[in-house]
């Protein structure tokens, strides 16, 4: 499912100079003509995002996707502050991490096995980790084309129907996803769904990888990391939930006081060490916040980098935060202008329900029964002081 063939769309001379006098207007580093195509016989685009302050972001429908996000540090001056390509071909044909800037589902991290019953039925997914489902399978909410109206300079919506049994789940899924870039600063990702046949199971969750000194440019080790959550899940070798809801006082995993995430990690671990780092490489992780599940988002995580002043709030309506610190990455892969992605030069909070949700039962349920509606909201609040 890795190669998906491309048609490149004709680009006119006029859509042509259109691109090139917006390219040199705003901040965008990428050219719209290439992430124009067509997969699956659905028309692939690049959009902007703009707001009164100066923030600029650009979102392509394949995965929707955030491709770029330019914030300003103290001193008014802009970067682009996540991972990604310079063009559609470089999502579609992966090479490496293959989820960056993406939209996750039907679920969002892990499902033990790929398994799971849901009213006396056994479902099987597919498993692309290990023994393990991650992120909806082999092809997840990232790797289809989403249809796409933008409303004004500030909001793209983004619908997708998933068919009952794609990718083994049960019942049609209609997504509503809503990206708005507000004039307080706010990067709003808004998931409402409804299954309209049969129950399923859903856990949506954005994904972009962030660096606060600007996307391949340094380490993450040096931001400071704030979590409000006093319980985490610990995880076996596969990175499943165990079900427990373990206490974070006194391990490497308390960031209810803002604290460098470098400073309780290194690249190795031996069996006397913490077992979580064992099986994680370092910080990949389910957090679980103190406020719960809400109707209206509250205040989850908080991170900041100091040499620059950038920082982000992280607000959400979900009971559970994923905070993965780019354990993975290796720099042996190249993303935009050629920069190298290297190891825990990235990190990810992922707003969700827990991961293995389905297979807990002592954790919130993720079963969306039809007539119910799947509301869910994150916000990246920007600053920078």
């Amino acid at each position: 499912m890795k190669k998906i063939f491309l048609m490149l769309m004709a680009v006119g001379m006029l859509a042509s100079c259109a691109t090139k006098d917006a390219k040199q207007e705003g901040l965008s580093q990428v050219n719209r003509e290439d992430f124009q195509a067509e997969i699956d016989g659905k028309p692939v685009d690049l959009y902007t995002l703009k707001n009164a302050n100066g923030l600029e972001m650009t979102v392509t429908n394949f995965g929707g996707r955030v491709v770029e996000l330019f914030t300003p540090d103290r001193e008014g001056n802009f970067a682009d502050i996540v991972l990604g390509h310079e063009t559609l071909d470089k999502y579609v044909n992966y090479d490496g991490e293959r989820f960056l800037g993406a939209t996750i589902g039907r679920y969002g991290n892990r499902i033990k096995d790929g398994k799971f019953t849901l009213d006396g039925v056994e479902y099987q997914v597919p498993t692309n980790d290990g023994p393990n489902s991650l992120h909806g399978g082999t092809k997840g909410f990232d790797m289809v084309v989403w249809d796409a109206e933008q409303v004004d300079d500030e909001k793209l919506v983004l619908k997708y129907t998933s068919v009952d049994g794609e990718m083994g789940y049960p019942g049609t899924l209609e997504v509503t996803m809503t990206y708005e870039l507000t004039d307080d600063n706010e990067f709003v990702v808004t998931h409402d769904a409804k299954v309209l046949d049969k129950a399923t199971v859903l856990n949506l969750t954005h994904h972009s990888f962030f660096n606060l000194h600007g996307a391949g440019e340094g380490t993450i080790n040096d931001h400071e990391l704030q979590i409000f959550a006093s319980k985490y899940t610990p995880v076996d070798a596969t990175l499943i939930p165990t079900g427990e809801l373990a206490d974070v006082e006194g391990t490497p995993m308390d960031f209810r006081e803002a604290t460098e995430i470098g400073a309780r990690i290194k690249d190795d671990y031996t069996q006397e060490e913490f077992e979580q780092f064992r099986n994680c490489r370092g910080y990949d992780h389910n957090w679980v916040l103190d406020k719960g599940q809400t109707a209206e988002p509250e205040r989850a995580a908080v991170v900041f980098e100091p040499q620059s002043g950038r920082g982000i709030e992280v607000y959400t309506t979900e009971p559970g935060i994923q905070f993965y610190g780019g354990n993975f990455f290796d720099g042996t892969k190249a993303g935009k202008q050629g920069k190298a992605y290297n190891h825990r030069a990235s990190l990810a909070l992922e707003t969700q329900h827990y991961p293995d949700s389905p297979n807990q039962p002592s954790f919130p349920t993720t079963v969306l029964k039809p007539g119910e509606n799947y509301h869910h909201v994150c916000i990246y609040k920007f600053f920078a002081k």
